[in-house]
């Protein structure tokens, strides 16, 4: 279900424990692994990617707006989900469905092989990684 109206919030937040914030080829991977024709620019750099990420979904530009924080931001009713996860990886999108399709798919392959705790937007609601897939696909349709 998609709070607000229909209307997807266009960002969302991926804790993880910074030892685990995988570079682009296990990234990429874990991406494959997912079975969508997403692939991640080469100047993705974990910690050194600051704004606009180029994507590609189905041969389409689909990139959006990448940020490495701390994640001691993060709402505290999400502190207990979040634990030991000291790094937060933002992102944000345009009106571009394929950029929110990008986004979603590499937060969900961020969740089901690196083990991060995804947050939908500015709420307090954790996505699981099927969630992340189910609004990709819709997304991309």
């Amino acid at each position: 279900m998609i709070a607000m109206g229909d209307e997807m919030a266009r960002a969302l937040t991926a804790y993880l424990q910074r030892e685990k914030v995988p570079a682009r080829k296990p990234l990429q991977q874990a991406i494959d692994a997912l079975k969508f024709p997403l692939t991640l620019d080469d100047t993705y750099v974990p910690f050194e990617t600051a704004g606009y990420l180029p994507c590609a979904l189905d041969g389409e530009d689909a990139g959006f707006d990448l940020r490495f924080k701390e994640a001691a931001g993060a709402p505290a009713a999400l502190q207990d989900k979040i634990g030991r996860r000291d790094t937060a990886l933002a992102l944000k999108w345009g009106g571009d469905p394929r950029e929110a399709a990008a986004a979603l798919v590499v937060c969900a392959a961020l969740a089901k092989s690196f083990d991060a705790v995804v947050q939908d937007g500015d709420t307090e609601t954790l996505l699981s990684p099927d969630e992340l897939i189910g609004r990709a696909k819709a997304a991309q349709e």
